[in-house]
């Protein structure tokens, strides 16, 4: 005998059929995954993103304190100092901030003005060759020096800089065992008040009037100054991570230690990060980053003209009176092979430097100009891949599933730095 359902049970029937399809479809990004193993290969990738890698800072040739804690000491001193500033207010820690992983969460540095470019962290930045989202400068020292005389940052100018550390006996006494005796600067008709080579007319004119040797007097300790800031900003170094973490723990093949480091989605938003969204093809190495220079299509700033970037850097660090090539380089031999080897030509056009990836959430917002708000935005950036304005995209569409890319985006909050294990 045949029992024939009834039509309102049959109904019933199909409708919960129809829930569980529809359920099971849209439920289907989030049903649980389990990450595919490491291979020997993909642990040797892990294993150069590990910061355990990195090592100290290379030598710096052209700054013969480099190294010294003097230098580091007085470096400290004219980082946190508001006097190098024109208006009394400005510091280098002004824009980069140590809550802040040395970055300000602006858009564009702000200063006495605002700055054309967002603030890069300075953490790890002595194992970059090269410095600036353009590259414009090839040392620490030679960076620091500019924006003591860029107008909207510290706009002050040497002249003025340098009569302060020669002036106030604290600075003297820590800047002479390092340098030698501070020049005297009490003539103003020999040294004026304020003086400096293209800033301004009256500027100009100051520091023309100067014979030849009072000005370089002038900046040879001006680039004293920015070597000792250079010994300082050696010793900003990255901590580890969560993932540093999982990394030994892969590497010594404690996986139940690994598995109490990275939940399935991070591990799978590193697979992620090695392979199909080729991130290391840019973010290598222990600090994420290549040290070079990329066009990946970011829309300009909102009402400035396209970036030109690395093409116009290219030139700046070349005539550079404070480059490595420079009278002020304390290397003997002014060996520049970055300069020497340095890439140019019109592939260039709009690209700008690697950023490193540590320390993400605390440098927000991103890109050269902090067009970008978010990491989610940063990952739906780049899984685009649109043309840019200026120059080419090297960065071609990635085609990430909405969950592959919040798998991405778990993965980059595991660079943050990690307490200390208890």
């Amino acid at each position: 005998m045949t029992t024939k359902l009834k039509p309102a049970n049959q109904a019933l029937r199909v409708f919960l059929l129809l829930v569980s399809i529809v359920s099971g479809w849209l439920l289907w990004p989030y049903r649980p995954m389990s990450p595919a193993p490491w291979s020997a290969q993909t642990e040797d990738i892990l294993r150069t993103l590990w910061l355990d890698q990195l090592g100290p800072p290379p030598t710096d040739a052209s700054n013969s304190v480099a190294d010294s804690p003097a230098a580091v000491l007085l470096g400290n001193r004219v980082f946190f100092d508001t006097r190098f500033s024109a208006n009394g207010e400005v510091s280098c820690a002004s824009c980069h901030q140590p809550e802040k992983h040395f970055s300000d969460g602006l858009q564009k540095g702000r200063g006495i003005g605002e700055s054309g470019r967002n603030t890069r962290s300075i953490v790890g930045v002595a194992h970059s060759p090269w410095l600036y989202w353009d590259g414009r400068r090839d040392s620490l020292w030679a960076q620091a020096l500019s924006p003591l005389e860029d107008p909207n940052e510290h706009g002050s100018n040497r002249m003025r800089i340098v009569r302060l550390v020669a002036d106030e006996a604290t600075y003297r006494a820590m800047y002479e065992p390092l340098f030698g005796p501070t020049p005297e600067f009490a003539d103003r008709g020999r040294f004026p008040d304020d003086a400096a080579p293209g800033l301004s007319q009256a500027l100009d004119d100051a520091w023309r009037a100067m014979s030849a040797e009072d000005r370089e007097a002038v900046n040879k300790m001006y680039a004293n100054i920015g070597k000792a800031v250079a010994a300082y900003e050696r010793t900003l170094l990255p901590e580890p991570t969560r993932f540093d973490r999982y990394v030994a723990a892969v590497l010594d093949d404690q996986d139940e230690l690994a598995e109490t480091y990275f939940s399935a989605e991070e591990v799978m938003g590193l697979q992620l990060f090695i392979g199909k969204a080729r991130c290391t093809e840019c973010h290598n190495g222990p600090l994420f980053t290549n040290h070079e220079f990329h066009n990946t299509g970011v829309l300009s700033y909102p009402g400035d003209l396209p970036d030109r970037g690395r093409v116009d850097g290219a030139r700046l660090v070349n005539i550079d009176p404070f480059n490595c090539r420079g009278e002020f380089s304390d290397d003997p031999e002014h060996a520049c092979a970055e300069l020497d080897f340095m890439r140019t030509g019109i592939e260039l056009i709009g690209a700008t430097r690697t950023p490193s990836l540590r320390n993400l959430f605390d440098t927000a917002p991103y890109m050269h100009k902090g067009q970008i708000d978010t990491l989610e935005e940063v990952i739906e950036h780049y899984d685009n891949g649109l043309d840019a304005m200026i120059g080419h995209n090297e960065a071609e569409p990635l085609s990430l599933s909405r969950r592959e890319r919040k798998q991405l985006l778990a993965f980059l909050n595991t660079l943050a730095p990690a307490d200390p294990p208890q």
